[in-house]
């Protein structure tokens, strides 16, 4: 009981870092994060997640620098006020730029079950995205467990393209996420949770909810 308990405060203590401090994290430190995110759970068994990290300085600078000229295009595109996208796109070459560690977390369909139909297509590579959204949690639980920070980002789904070129990632790595990682050089306090009420339903042996 005690052990589950600890879990669980364990669980509830894990925070979004932004913010890292420069000290490098070793390569067999970073190879057993991964190797514990596959240990999540995947469709089917199929394990689609793909991982590209970057642990060097300079190569972690020049994905920033890109990203950073991506994130302008599209604030552009927006018709986003020329202060407003120098302040976003400082902000985000910064963050990237101040991570020890950058990993991209990408889904790779080829061995993931084909269907002759569209809307089971769909699903399936949906279901591609869950597992190795899965995965992205389980490096984040194993990072926190080695005492280190990480943070979850989405921006590589809305410049999938990009992020293939700038890495040169094989062609069936679609990316999905990336994770800065490394030692926090602050603890941000939990924020405010959703009511169980407002998110939750208990449903009863008719069908209705409780």
């Amino acid at each position: 009981m005690q052990e589950t308990d600890n879990l669980l405060a364990f669980l509830k203590t894990r925070r979004s870092i932004r913010r890292f401090k420069a000290d490098p994290i070793p390569d067999s430190t970073i190879r057993e994060l991964l190797f514990a995110a596959t240990f999540a759970p995947s469709a089917h068994h199929r394990q689609p997640w793909r991982f590209a990290a970057l642990t060097k300085k300079t190569s972690i600078a020049n994905f920033a620098e890109k990203m950073t000229e991506e994130f302008r295009k599209s604030l552009a595109a927006d018709e986003t006020p020329p202060a407003t996208i120098e302040k976003l796109t400082r902000r985000s070459r910064e963050r990237i730029g101040g991570a020890p560690v950058v990993v991209v977390a990408c889904a790779d369909m080829s061995e993931m079950r084909r269907y002759p139909d569209e809307r089971r297509q769909r699903a399936e590579r949906l279901l591609a995205a869950q597992s190795v959204a899965n995965a992205g949690m389980q490096l984040l639980l194993a990072a926190h467990a080695k005492g280190l920070g990480g943070v979850w980002l989405g921006s590589p789904m809305f410049a999938q393209n990009a992020v293939s070129e700038i890495l040169n990632l094989p062609p069936t790595w679609e990316p999905q996420a990336m994770f800065l990682i490394g030692k926090p050089s602050e603890i941000p306090q939990a924020r405010e949770r959703k009511p169980l009420e407002e998110i939750s339903i208990f449903i009863d042996e008719e069908g209705g909810s409780i």
